[in-house]
């Protein structure tokens, strides 16, 4: 008795998860960086500023220097993204909620934005944000 040849497809994709990572063979097709990519820098700062303070509320990290550790970052890299706290909240929300016009460019300079933060009164934060948007 002869058996018949069985033939077996298989999809599946080499796929990294983050830089450094070892790559790992995954079933399917390789996932889409493209929904990530069309969210402007800014706005995954802005985000990232929440999920950091929210750690340290839960007592997950004690301090800034934590989160630079955990994130291979500098402490004052740290502090600039949440920096981006003592914006208005209008200012935060509308940051979360930016869309990218063009691939590669950045709607608002992280630097205009840092100095927009410096401004405790938050009146005057929206005043220049109105002029700063606007143009």
């Amino acid at each position: 008795m002869m058996t018949k040849p069985v033939s077996v497809d298989f999809q599946f994709s080499i796929q990294q998860r983050g830089r450094g990572a070892k790559k790992q063979m995954c079933e399917g097709e390789k996932e889409s960086t493209k929904t990530l990519e069309s969210i402007p820098r800014i706005a995954r700062y802005m985000a990232l500023a929440i999920h950091f303070e929210d750690l340290i509320q839960r007592g997950v990290v004690t301090d800034y220097a934590d989160l630079a550790r955990l994130g291979h970052v500098t402490r004052a890299r740290v502090t600039q993204i949440m920096n981006l706290r003592l914006l208005a909240p209008e200012i935060q929300e509308e940051l979360l909620f930016l869309q990218r016009k063009s691939k590669g460019e950045e709607l608002l300079p992280f630097k205009w934005l840092q100095s927009l933060a410096g401004n405790s009164n938050w009146q005057e934060q929206r005043r220049q944000w109105q002029s700063g948007v606007a143009s």
